[in-house]
């Protein structure tokens, strides 16, 4: 089996600033890290890079960082991060971002933003910005934000878009879980039948506090291959953001990025679905990377 991670973090707090971290994420996880956290029984194994949230000042430093370190962690794509309503720098941004092949689409974090954010004219024309020049973006949003999403896939027909995270559901716990929500699986499916749309199996995980398990899992990838087909799906792992325990002591549990990739790949196995496309080939499609 191949895989390539469509949702990889890197990140080194004495090379960048990211005042989010804290417990067990507040220490370097990049090449050495990332090396001793290898998912095993692949053939071949590459990743995409996805911004990982330092100080606005600093995103084009996290590309030149992540690009001289690529070789080493086998990233053959970068998800940079830029603003998309700063209308008189975003130019100059993406301007400096295009020296760097390795980019290949945009990352605005709008889970933190006010609902409707995307939806602003300033933030709809950053989006046509990007869609022009040949860009992906990355949607990272909360359970209740997907609308905005769907909304932004209309306003701008032009833009390939993945959701991260699969809208980031609430899914309880191993111990106490949920089922997928209504409104979650409508907006889901509502958001799907924008065909420029994909979907990332990744963040299942750090939604259950690090933990992993199966029977809390399938009902939401089963909805999400409903919702997407297996030809709009891509894995990801979201490491090492899926691999702490974010209740308590914010413990990490190397050997996690290695389950969610089998989980993810004896699942599609067992629906009939194309294990090779989910695992591979349908990000190496929607950004644009080498498929083999």
């Amino acid at each position: 089996m191949r895989i390539l991670d469509s949702h990889l973090h890197l990140w080194d707090p004495s090379v960048l600033a990211y005042d989010w971290l804290e417990g067990d994420l507040n220490a370097p996880f990049a090449a050495a890290e990332l090396a001793e956290d290898r998912i095993e029984d692949v053939q071949r194994e590459a990743a995409v890079f996805v911004q990982a949230d330092p100080r606005t000042s600093q995103a084009l430093d996290e590309v030149r960082w992540v690009d001289s370190i690529a070789e080493e962690t086998g990233v053959i794509g970068i998800v940079a991060g830029a603003r998309l309503h700063k209308k008189r720098t975003l130019r100059d941004h993406l301007d400096a971002l295009g020296e760097y092949e390795r980019v290949v689409g945009i990352r605005h974090l709008l889970q933190g933003e006010p609902d409707g954010f995307a939806l602003r004219r300033a933030f709809v024309e950053g989006a046509s910005e990007i869609a022009a020049r040949g860009l992906t973006f990355d949607a990272c949003v909360r359970a209740h934000q997907i609308p905005d999403v769907t909304a932004l896939a209309d306003a701008v027909p032009d833009l390939r878009i993945v959701l991260d995270h699969l809208g980031k559901p609430a899914i309880g716990t191993s111990e106490d879980p949920l089922p997928p929500s209504v409104e979650w699986v409508r907006d889901l499916c509502a958001l799907a039948e924008r065909p420029q749309v994909m979907l990332k199996l990744s963040g299942l995980p750090a939604e259950s506090s690090g933990h992993i398990d199966e029977d809390q899992m399938v009902p939401f990838l089963d909805a999400a291959l409903e919702a997407f087909g297996a030809d709009r799906l891509m894995w990801g792992s979201d490491w090492p953001v899926s691999s702490v325990d974010s209740e308590g002591d914010s413990l990490y549990f190397p050997g996690n990025r290695d389950d969610w990739c089998h989980t993810i790949a004896d699942w599609a196995r067992e629906r009939g679905a194309d294990v090779d496309g989910i695992m591979w080939g349908n990000a190496a499609r929607f950004y644009r990377l080498p498929a083999e």
